[in-house]
């Protein structure tokens, strides 16, 4: 088979393990792979690649995607799914490789679904890990370890200046990221996108834990969590090219407000794309090893517009239409159990 790979939407560790696996799996069964740079921009400009063995060759580790990667979307440029249709039957692709989150994901899923349709299948990679029908999603893991690390580093600074230290970490609709590093990281109070929040209800705790003697609090909070009754704090009104505002801003925000209700000096940390950087974990490289041998063979059955997946320790694959339902929330028990230690 001649398979097309790209990777698209925000970038993390892992995806170059799950190129290596694609390229490696297909050059076992004998099929050409064509890269394709910058997401759905490399198809829409003809910019493609053919890819072999020897050029994945010591990226297992490396964050980042050789490819490239945007925030593209071919069904809101005119012309845009004639312009990919054309470049696919110039390049004479049988099917597509899509690694992304919900809408790299989501253009994979309609370009199935067309008159013609275009063939492919889904890898799941974002720090969200808001992807419905898999347990994990490439990226998470190493985003997980970067800012439970933070959280604990900020422990000492936090101690010794008797603050509040306010890490924001992202998660535009789902606070996994937040949820597992705070409890990781010994966060004393995490703020995430499903449960909205009182302000107040956050101070008292600040306060309960000064009344024990504890002079410093440490509370994680995803981009995407807001206050009851208000919309998340973005940083203007421009949309990306899937509908997204640019989220940012809720860390000072709670920072302000717990330093005017509560009287201690309160400070933030905005994590940023430092959670999207450096060496995939041992986890990330081993699932993306698994999920892109799993969507070579998932190709040669035949089975397309579908996404591979894991439940549990067993590599499964679901429908992308399932899996972009959607957003995958929290677990609520884990958030309920997090509050234990508040």
């Amino acid at each position: 088979m001649r398979i097309g790979i790209l990777t698209g939407g925000g970038d993390s560790s892992g995806i170059n393990a799950a190129i290596r696996a694609v390229v490696r799996r297909g050059a076992a069964q004998g099929d050409e792979i064509i890269g394709i740079r910058n997401g759905w921009l490399g198809l829409l400009e003809g910019d493609v690649l053919e890819i072999k063995a020897p050029d994945v060759s010591g990226i297992l580790p490396r964050g980042g995607t050789i490819l490239g990667t945007s925030r593209t979307n071919p069904f809101k440029i005119e012309g845009g799914v004639e312009r990919i249709a054309a470049t696919v039957h110039a390049s004479r692709l049988e099917a597509i490789v899509a690694i992304g989150g919900d809408d790299t994901l989501g253009v994979c899923h309609k370009i199935n679904g067309l008159p013609q349709p275009i063939h492919g299948v889904g890898i799941p990679q974002t720090i969200d890990n808001d992807i419905e029908g898999t347990d994990f999603a490439i990226g998470f893991d190493s985003a997980v370890a970067i800012a439970t690390d933070a959280c604990g580093k900020l422990h000492t600074t936090a101690e010794s200046h008797h603050r509040i230290m306010v890490l924001e970490v992202m998660g535009r609709d789902s606070g996994h990221v937040a949820l597992e590093s705070g409890i990781a990281g010994g966060a004393d109070i995490i703020l995430v996108p499903e449960e909205p929040f009182q302000i107040e209800h956050v101070a008292s705790r600040v306060r309960d834990r000064l009344a024990r003697g504890k002079l410093f609090s440490i509370v994680i909070v995803a981009e995407g969590a807001s206050p009851v009754g208000t919309e998340q704090i973005s940083r203007g009104e421009v949309k990306d090219a899937f509908g997204h505002v640019m989220l940012g801003g809720i860390g000072e925000h709670v920072a302000g407000e717990l330093q005017r209700l509560t009287g201690i000096e309160a400070r933030v940390t905005v994590l940023g794309h430092l959670q999207r950087g450096g060496y995939a974990s041992p986890f990330d490289r081993l699932l993306a090893t698994r999920l892109g041998v799993a969507a070579v063979d998932l190709l040669h059955k035949g089975a397309w517009d579908r996404m591979v997946a894991i439940r549990g320790r067993e590599i499964t694959d679901v429908p992308l239409e399932a899996a972009l339902n959607r957003h995958k929330p929290i677990d609520k028990s884990l958030y309920e159990m997090a509050k234990l230690f508040y």
